[in-house]
């Protein structure tokens, strides 16, 4: 039996996402962070490691400057190491060489600065894994990364193995690789904390080296139930103070154990995440068949033996799975490599701040708790990356029209640009707009998200509960809540995108039918055969006036012509419709139904100004709220994502026109 004590290496991750809402990280701080610094504190000989996301770290030395100068206490008496990232907290992979290395350099200088102490490991982002980001981590001066054992597993490695480090290398640029433990990502803080203990001094006498912790600190008091269980019963005080009592454990830093062991050897691991992360990339269908699998081999006894050749799917499939994602990150890597063209003098560091925040993971993705179905963080996203084209137009100024797929979905994008309006219509069998973006207002109004097929939505027909038999409290991926009273039919999946000016043709006799067969047939122009006749839809840029023109001949029936139109007030307070008379009927997430609607305005105080919508001749509208189902740690949910405005138009064979015209407007000061 061994005696030799075993490192404790325990690392905690502090991120909240670019946009997130202001009482929502006063909460994470007073429940969580503030109370972990306080904790902690008080043992000056409990070493461990911080992570910071340097969006988060800017919000807390504003607003907290008294708790982050407690941690450069902290620092400086060597308790803490700090770990790099990017600043904004992108996924590495996703992004661009260059954009790696400024978002990694500008976390570091920002900790140097403030704490003293440079960082020689970096947390990966949700631990995606590409080789590829090997060479950025290396150029800025990054030795180490931690990374879940899953990971390791999968590259063959046995479990016995996983108590050090190891070194990749890609194109000649080395870097040393810590594994995760899963089991102490599981344990910590959701076990009691003796036996936590006890686990820690049973490892230590096996003869490991190394428990290797790091894992997103809202687990110790944003997580469901754990502010009762860590601090006001204690968990954190008695975990800290029974391995400080132990003569098995030692506390200590990644780097010096990095120092003071030698490499377990060479190691490539293959492109993946965590687990969980690897089945929430999967599509409904697949992620259905996949946990079934999984259940399966749990049933059998073979899931731990098999688990890493069960590996599901990678990150990137967000982009194959929700184009809305796609759209936002190819969007993202334009503008990026815009920016990255223009002369170095003409680049503010305001500008790359803009593209830094424009490049967080969280809108980009969705499983537990990625944030691609919350409309805020999207709107996060867009507005920095409408800000910043707006402060590069000077510079490099815009094509009126371009043509491109730039989402390579094998469709054309056309833009129309005015100075400070975009739409872009995707010339495909929709003829619909994929985004309608105001510079002025650094707003995309098509910044919204269907309803897609998600696996766990099966779980709508599990009650409420948890496992009882667990001795100490539930880890949120074991939970089934509910936020909010949900029906399996509001679950049910769109099967068209959710754009401005998708059509659906509503024949005398027969059912009614989406248009999806328009055929370009000139500029910006697009036509259809409806019922014998002829429908022609073209959209003109004039300005800042978007101009759509319907045309029909020999058609007998009523298209309706459908917006969706992101307001980012959502169903809150301060959005409403005012008539043309100047009446306010109701909000955004109410039911709005017109005779004969000429002139709609949506005005939003959030967003500082109005989407203003007028037609050559008054028609029907139902304006309703399109609402997603979601799950996140704290339970299912209904959020609203769109405005749905239905235009009826009746056609009785005579040639008719209707024309919409759209224009923005800014709140004057």
């Amino acid at each position: 039996m061994n005696n030799r004590p075993i490192s404790l290496l325990f690392g905690v991750h502090a991120h909240q996402p670019v946009g997130n809402f202001d009482f929502v990280m006063e909460e994470a701080h007073v429940r969580c962070y503030r109370m972990f610094l306080q904790t902690v504190e008080r043992y000056p000989e409990f070493r461990f490691s911080v992570h910071f996301s340097g969006w988060l770290l800017d919000w807390l030395l504003e607003r907290y400057p008294e708790d982050m100068e407690r941690l450069a206490l902290m620092t400086r008496r060597g308790q803490v190491e700090w770990f790099g990232s990017g600043d904004c907290e992108p996924v590495l992979a996703s992004i661009p060489h260059r954009d790696r290395v400024s978002q990694i350099q500008v976390l570091s200088d920002k900790i140097e600065r403030h704490f003293g102490q440079r960082p020689k490991g970096a947390w990966l982002t949700e631990r995606v894994w590409e080789s590829a980001v090997v060479p950025s981590l290396a150029d800025c001066g990054i030795e180490y990364v931690a990374v879940d054992d899953y990971h390791f597993l999968c590259a063959g490695e046995p479990a016995g193995k996983l108590d050090s480090f190891f070194t990749t290398e890609e194109d000649g640029h080395k870097l040393d690789l810590f594994p995760i433990s899963e089991q102490a990502r599981y344990r910590l803080p959701f076990s009691p904390a003796e036996a936590a203990v006890e686990w820690l001094e049973h490892l230590a006498r096996e003869g490991h080296r190394a428990a290797i912790y790091f894992d997103d600190i809202e687990k110790f008091g944003i997580w469901p139930e754990t502010y009762h269980w860590v601090y006001e019963q204690g968990w954190l005080q008695r975990f800290i103070e029974g391995v400080l009592a132990s003569k098995l454990i030692r506390t200590g830093s990644y780097e010096e154990f990095h120092a003071g062991q030698a490499t377990r050897g060479i190691v490539y691991l293959p492109t993946t995440s965590y687990i969980e992360m690897n089945e929430w990339t999967l599509p409904g269908p697949a992620a259905r068949a996949y946990h079934a699998l999984l259940d399966q081999e749990k049933q059998a006894g073979r899931f731990e033996a098999r688990k890493p050749f069960l590996r599901g799917g990678m990150w990137r499939n967000f982009f194959m799975r929700f184009p809305e994602s796609n759209w936002m990150h190819k969007r993202m890597l334009d503008v990026s490599a815009k920016f990255a063209a223009l002369p170095f003098a003409q680049r503010t560091p305001e500008m790359q701040e803009m593209l830094h925040r424009a490049q967080a993971n969280d809108a980009y993705w969705h499983g537990l708790f990625g944030g691609l179905y919350l409309p805020h963080l999207r709107r996060a996203i867009w507005n920095n990356l409408l800000a910043l084209e707006a402060a590069m137009a000077g510079a490099s100024p815009r094509p009126t029209v371009e043509r491109r797929d730039l989402d390579s979905d094998g469709n054309d994008e056309l833009f129309l640009r005015g100075a400070n309006l975009q739409a872009v219509v995707r010339a495909d069998g929709d003829a619909a707009l994929v985004e309608l973006s105001s510079l002025a207002l650094a707003h995309n109004f098509g910044d919204t998200l269907r309803r897609h097929d998600e696996g766990y939505h099966d779980k709508l027909h599990v009650a409420h509960g948890g496992d009882t038999q667990h001795s100490g409290i539930a880890s949120a991926h074991d939970r089934v809540a509910f936020r909010h009273a949900i029906q399996p039919q509001d679950a049910e999946p769109d099967t068209r995108a959710r754009s401005i000016f998708d059509d659906c043709w509503y024949p005398a006799e027969g059912p009614p039918r989406p248009i999806c067969d328009y055929r370009e047939v000139g500029d910006a122009s697009f036509s259809t055969v409806i019922c014998a006749g002829h429908l022609v839809k073209t959209y003109r840029l004039d300005g800042d006036r978007l101009t759509v023109c319907y045309r029909s001949q020999d058609a007998v029936g009523r298209v309706e012509v459908r917006l969706n139109i992101a307001m980012p007030s959502c169903d809150g307070y301060l959005g409403r419709y005012i008539l043309e008379n100047g009446d306010v009927p109701c909000g955004f997430g109410d039911h709005l139904e017109l005779s004969a609607m000429r002139r709609l305005t949506l005005d939003d105080g959030v967003l500082g100004g109005s989407l203003v919508i007028e037609t050559s001749q008054p028609v029907p509208l139902v304006a309703r709220a399109h609402r997603t189902v979601s799950q996140s740690e704290a339970g299912f949910e209904k959020i609203m994502q769109a405005a749905e405005l239905a235009f009826s138009w009746l056609l009785d064979g005579a040639p008719r026109e209707l024309t919409f015209t759209v224009e923005t407007r800014r709140r004057s000061a």
